[in-house]
């Protein structure tokens, strides 16, 4: 029993109840909302560029007129969301962008950020830990 405090219970088949190890949720990347985009101007400086969005998370020697500003969120060890956002330079001066969908803006981050780390409510059906537990005990899963 000490020993399941170092574990979560992973659900492999929906009868099936086993032991895992615990994963991280991971945060990588430049997170942006789509009110900064809104701040970007064609004709606008790197430095500029850069004190609205961020240092890119890449940058190339081999593409040096274009900026890729990446985000990935890993669940569990299950990569949830994938964003990319990449400007493009011509003479040091901010030209064009393109990528994903952002979020509108900082306050729906929040929102987002919230329902993840909200616990889903249990149904009545639902015999917690122990219950399960006894049930795998008996031989009844």
């Amino acid at each position: 029993m000490l020993l399941a405090g170092c574990g979560t219970w992973k659900t492999y088949m929906p009868d099936i109840q086993q032991f895992g190890v615990y994963k991280l949720d991971i945060n990588q990347g430049n997170y942006l909302t789509q009110d900064l985009v809104e701040k970007l101007k064609v004709g606008q400086t790197r430095s500029q560029v850069r004190q609205v969005l961020g240092t890119p998370l890449l940058t190339s020697a081999f593409h040096d007129n274009r900026w890729d500003y990446v985000y990935q969120y890993t669940r569990s060890g299950k990569r949830v969301e994938h964003r990319a956002f990449t400007v493009y330079f011509v003479d040091d001066k901010l030209a064009r962008w393109e990528g994903d969908e952002l979020p509108a803006s900082a306050a729906q981050l929040n929102r987002i950020a919230a329902d993840r780390t909200l616990a889903p409510e249990p149904s009545a059906d639902d015999k917690g830990y122990f219950g399960r537990f006894l049930d795998i005990l008996k031989g009844n899963w």
